[in-house]
C-alpha cells in the first residue's frame, strides 16, 4: 500500500489521532477511604462508610454495604481502608453493586485486599483492621450516596 503524502495529510493525521483519543480524555481516577464493619455466619454482611474523592475535584460521602454467604464465620472491623477505582467518566459510574468473592481467615490485627468489578469498573480494596474471620463467601459490595445515614 503506498500512501501520499500531500499538504492536508498532518491535518488528516491530527484529526485521526484527536478522534482516536478522545475516550482517553476526560476520563477521572477516583480513590475511596472507608470503615466497615460485620459479621458472618454462613450469611455475612457488614456497612460502613466512606469517602470518595476523584482527581477532577470531585467527591462524595458513601454508604457501603456487603451481602453474601459461603461458609463463613467470624466478625471484623476495618477502621482505615482504601480503594482505587479505574477510570470513569464521572463519579456517578462509581454507585452500585460490584461482585465479590472471598477467602479468609485471621485472628486479631489482620489485612485484606480484593478486587471488586461492576461491568467495566473495578475497584481494588485494601484494609487493616481487627476480628476473628474463617471461611469463603460469595456476594455484593453496594456503593450508595450517603444521604445523610
Amino acid at each position: 500500500m503506498k500512501v501520499e503524502w500531500n499538504r492536508s495529510t498532518p491535518i488528516a493525521v491530527a484529526a485521526a489521532t484527536m478522534l482516536l483519543a478522545q475516550p482517553v480524555f476526560g476520563l477521572t481516577k477516583c480513590s475511596m477511604k472507608f470503615s466497615l464493619s460485620g459479621w458472618s455466619a454462613f450469611y455475612q454482611t457488614a456497612k460502613g462508610s466512606g469517602t470518595i474523592t476523584c482527581d477532577d475535584g470531585k467527591s462524595a460521602a458513601v454508604f457501603l454495604q456487603t451481602k453474601g454467604g459461603g461458609l463463613t464465620f467470624g466478625k471484623s472491623k476495618i477502621a482505615n481502608g482504601t480503594g482505587t477505582f479505574s477510570p470513569v467518566d464521572s463519579i456517578r459510574e462509581l454507585y452500585g453493586n460490584y461482585a465479590k468473592a472471598e477467602a479468609h481467615a485471621g485472628m486479631g490485627e489482620s489485612s485484606d485486599a480484593q478486587v471488586l468489578t461492576k461491568g467495566t469498573v473495578s475497584l481494588a480494596l485494601h484494609g487493616t483492621g481487627q476480628g476473628i474471620n474463617l471461611g469463603f463467601d460469595f456476594g455484593r459490595f453496594t456503593i450508595s450516596p450517603s444521604k445523610g445515614r
